[in-house]
């Protein structure tokens, strides 16, 4: 069994990269073994394919140095906080153990986003009851709740409860953003519709993002998330 120190959950393939691929490259290079499950193919975008995203969330995933990256394969955009789904994503969480789960925002422009968010903070709590009874490989899967759960922020601006400083690792996030070739500014991909995150405009709102949040804590780039969990810390000299 593979254990990892962070899990992130998310419902399309390049969510994980634009809310918090900064965090976790940073927990990478501490050392911290780090893996996502995208929920979705993310089959409903209006460029590209879910063939094309699952090539692109490969090469993303190679940028990150992750430990994993699986896909669910729950169908995009149609999908309820059922039983069913949230089974699968009990299955992962067991699987791999982690200690800290990252997922989507609380409410965003894409209501994919807030329905994953609901799913996920379901199958969290779910994943710790042992008479819930799930298999891998046809063994016995153990109970598992991790520590946190965290919600990155993606489109619409919520204030967030925590920054991390992703300075030094900035330039490999960007770089894991434009993997997803087909989704975001390319100019080999000008035969495809365009969107709202295909505009040139819209990286620039994600690194004006980050540097609003990094402006509050005196760095140059940070991302943000919510818990609706209090957080403490051992020393109040741990406050930036």
């Amino acid at each position: 069994m593979l254990k990892l120190d962070i899990l992130v959950l998310s419902v399309h393939p390049d969510d994980a990269e634009l809310g918090c691929a900064g965090t976790v490259l940073k927990h990478i290079a501490l050392g911290h073994k780090v893996g996502i499950v995208d929920l979705t193919r993310g089959e409903l975008g209006t460029r590209g394919s879910a063939e094309i995203r699952d090539k692109e969330a490969a090469e993303s995933a190679r940028i990150l140095g992750l430990s994993i990256r699986e896909n669910l394969g729950i169908p995009d955009g149609f999908f309820e906080n059922t039983k069913q789904y949230q089974l699968q994503i009990i299955d992962a969480i067991r699987k791999y153990q982690p200690e800290i789960i990252l997922t989507n925002a609380y409410h965003d422009r894409h209501p994919d986003h807030g329905r994953a968010n609901q799913l996920v903070e379901a199958a969290t709590f779910l994943s710790g009851l042992r008479k819930i009874e799930t298999f891998d490989n046809g063994e016995l899967q153990k109970e598992w709740r991790p520590k946190q759960l965290l919600h990155f922020i993606q489109d619409n601006y919520i204030k967030p409860d925590i920054l991390v400083d992703v300075t030094d690792y900035w330039d490999k996030k960007i770089e894991s953003i434009h993997a997803f070739g087909s989704q975001f500014f390319n100019p080999d991909w000008n035969d495809e519709p365009q969107t709202y995150i295909s505009s040139p405009d819209f990286i620039q709102i994600v690194e004006a993002r980050a540097r609003e949040f990094g402006k509050s804590i005196q760095v140059k780039y940070a991302e943000g998330f919510t818990s609706k969990k209090i957080l403490g810390v051992d020393s109040l000299f741990d406050l930036r």
